[in-house]
């Protein structure tokens, strides 16, 4: 890399084989239906000179409805509290793929909440994920619930509205996983409501901040981004969700939106490709509210060394930019340790001042 400066990668998963049955989504021929440690992850960035992740909810199975009567439908996700305690206090269980030294990477974990619920109910699964955390609770930086198969109008309801304002008293963030490329230009029309509907009314230093994961999954297989209409809606999107100021967005996750034959090509190749989205986020938010993502293990599927290769994109991106030696470390941990809220004696571990 022409420039090795630290990273924090602001979107990972993590799963050990013993709980892969509480994962809603891992069928037995999806590839990433296996084990995803720690240790994995270190082998995949090996020489990368990253010295933390954020680690995102996995989507666990769960029961909002006897969630908010007695909390029996939060019992997966609560493992998945327990799974990251483990992990931020360095006490691994055999065979989870984690060791005690690994302890500090886990700059930040972003659990399930059960917002669509309201504020009531809100408090009750924060106390029983406080519980579970034990005294890894200070790396708990925000939450998330998964928009992108949710019916139209989930974000728009009372009690996601309440959450999220629950949530910005409390000083946490809101991930927000939403899919244009499947769901349409609707989603991106609600999530720029559900922003103004959240902040409406509520003192600056309490509204919640909200984190775009994924440059909000666009239709990468576009052609022609002078004309089509799918590209001009998510490119208008992007400069509407940019005029908040507590709006961050994750280079991340585009993979993902690929067809296969763009996947296996260089990394040259696949900037040229994509660089109509990458330059329409880094003029809408700037640097200082763009972060570096990889979403490992998903970035694995059908690219060979995808953790590598993305950061090369983005190293092409920082180079095709002219961008300054300040802007690419905030792009690759600034932006991220300043969004996230991390203390400012956990920032000293990542040698990174801004």
């Amino acid at each position: 890399m022409a420039d090795d400066f630290p990273v924090i990668d602001s979107h990972i998963h993590l799963y050990p084989e013993s709980e892969i049955s509480t994962l809603a989504w891992a069928t037995t021929e999806n590839p990433l239906a296996k084990q995803h440690s720690v240790c994995d992850y270190k082998a995949a960035t090996v020489g990368m000179h990253v010295q933390g992740f954020i680690f995102l909810e996995t989507d666990r199975k769960h029961d909002l409805e006897a969630g908010a009567k007695d909390g029996s439908g939060w019992e997966c996700p609560l493992m998945e509290v327990s799974w990251l305690r483990r992990i931020v206090l360095g006490q691994p269980k055999p065979g989870e793929g984690h060791d005690p030294e690994d302890a500090s990477l886990c700059t930040a974990y972003i659990p399930w909440a059960p917002i669509p619920s309201g504020a009531a109910v809100l408090e009750k699964y924060l106390a029983k994920a406080e519980e579970a955390a034990g005294d890894s609770w200070d790396r708990v930086r925000g939450f998330r619930y998964l928009l992108q198969d949710k019916p139209d109008g989930t974000a728009l309801g009372d009690g996601f509205i309440e959450s999220l304002q629950l949530l910005g008293r409390k000083g946490y963030v809101f991930d927000v996983g939403v899919n244009q490329h499947d769901r349409g230009r609707i989603q991106l029309e609600e999530t720029a409501e559900m922003i103004d509907k959240a902040h409406d009314g509520v003192p600056e230093e309490e509204k919640v901040v909200f984190i775009l994961n994924h440059l909000c999954k666009p239709d990468l297989t576009v052609t022609d981004v002078h004309k089509d209409t799918s590209f001009i809606a998510w490119r208008t999107a992007m400069f509407t969700l940019s005029k908040c100021s507590s709006t961050y967005m994750k280079l991340s996750g585009l993979f993902s939106e690929m067809d296969d034959w763009l996947r296996k090509l260089d990394e040259t190749e696949i900037f040229d490709a994509i660089m109509p989205w990458l330059s329409v986020v880094l003029a809408a938010f700037g640097p200082s509210r763009i972060m570096f993502g990889s979403d490992w293990p998903v970035c694995t599927v059908g690219v060979e060394g995808a953790w590598v290769k993305w950061r090369a994109i983005m190293e092409r991106l920082f180079y095709m930019a002219s961008l300054e030696a300040e802007d690419k470390k905030m792009i690759l941990s600034g932006t991220a340790l300043k969004a996230y809220g991390i203390k400012k004696e956990q920032r000293s571990e990542f040698e990174f001042v801004y």
